[in-house]
């Protein structure tokens, strides 16, 4: 369920732009440790999270310094402990120091999100209801957040603008109608859902006259989404969005919608607390 893992190209380049920006054209605090000294180097969490982000960690290291070993003690998508080891680290103390806060950036961001899809998952649980994400990501990580998400448990929607449709007010008004835009995307057979996003049960009406193949429900009360169920009788998927919480996203499971978008999953993202202890060998 949800994205693989970005292939190695793509997270090459978004550990290269992290470090052009952390290191740039030299660490010199690095400098003052000499060459030859070896490090071994413990990461710990400081907290309960769902760990993800491996392949991006091990992308700082390799691009630093491929003598860099690792020993991992966790894998993408496990429960970690506060207090509990993640990997350890053995090699240059330099460059096990300079690749420290790009790699544990990248596993601290992505770890929250995982988490906090990780929560609103479980809120759901049992349900058919899937959590979905949205394109409200960190610029330059979509990718690696919507699998942070797929690792929390959630599933993905579209990735960008290329690969789905999802016609909006602003689309419907240049159209003309619902119809208008529906019809004008059957025709260019792209082979991917056509989903119309709908403010009321009028316009659900005409999403489902048209022919949409999922409908999202903007801001409706639970009352609405109900009612909105009952009139779909499944002829579309429906996805509802807009102020979902961890307080509100069961209720509105309830209502019997296929999806929840969450745009806070991506959005308001709070990292997890980790820490990377040295230890300096003679």
């Amino acid at each position: 369920m949800g994205l693989e893992i970005p292939p190695p190209h793509e997270i090459r380049e978004d550990v290269r732009r992290a470090l052009q920006e952390d290191i740039g054209s030299g660490d010199l605090t690095a400098e003052l440790i000499p060459e030859e000294a070896q490090a071994e180097a413990t990461v710990i969490s400081r907290e309960a999270a769902v760990f993800c982000g491996r392949p991006w960690f091990e992308m700082v290291f390799q691009l630093i310094d491929k003598d860099v070993r690792i020993d991992w003690r966790v894998a993408d998508g496990d429960a970690v402990s506060p207090n509990q080891i993640l990997c350890v680290l053995y090699g240059s103390a330099r460059s096990l120091l300079s690749g420290e806060r790009a790699a544990l950036n990248f596993i601290q961001t992505l770890s929250g999100t995982a988490t906090r899809t990780h929560s609103y998952a479980e809120l759901i649980k049992g349900t058919e209801v899937e959590v979905l994400d949205t394109r409200k990501t960190l610029p330059g990580l979509r990718k690696a957040q919507k699998y942070a998400v797929a690792c929390g448990g959630g599933r993905n929607h579209r990735i960008g603008l290329y690969d789905g449709i999802l016609i909006k007010e602003n689309h419907i008004a240049a159209a003309g109608s619902i119809g208008a835009a529906v019809a004008q995307a059957r025709s260019h057979n792209h082979g991917v859902d056509i989903e119309v996003e709908v403010e009321n049960l009028h316009e659900l009406h005409e999403a489902l006259a048209a022919g949409a193949d999922i409908v999202l429900l903007d801001n409706m009360d639970l009352d609405t989404l109900r009612e909105a169920v009952t009139i779909t009788k499944g002829n579309a998927r429906l996805e509802a969005s807009g102020g979902v919480t961890l307080d509100t996203i069961a209720d509105i499971a309830e209502t019997g919608v296929d999806y929840i978008s969450v745009g806070t999953l991506t959005k308001d993202l709070q990292s997890i607390d980790l820490s990377m202890r040295f230890t300096y060998n003679d």
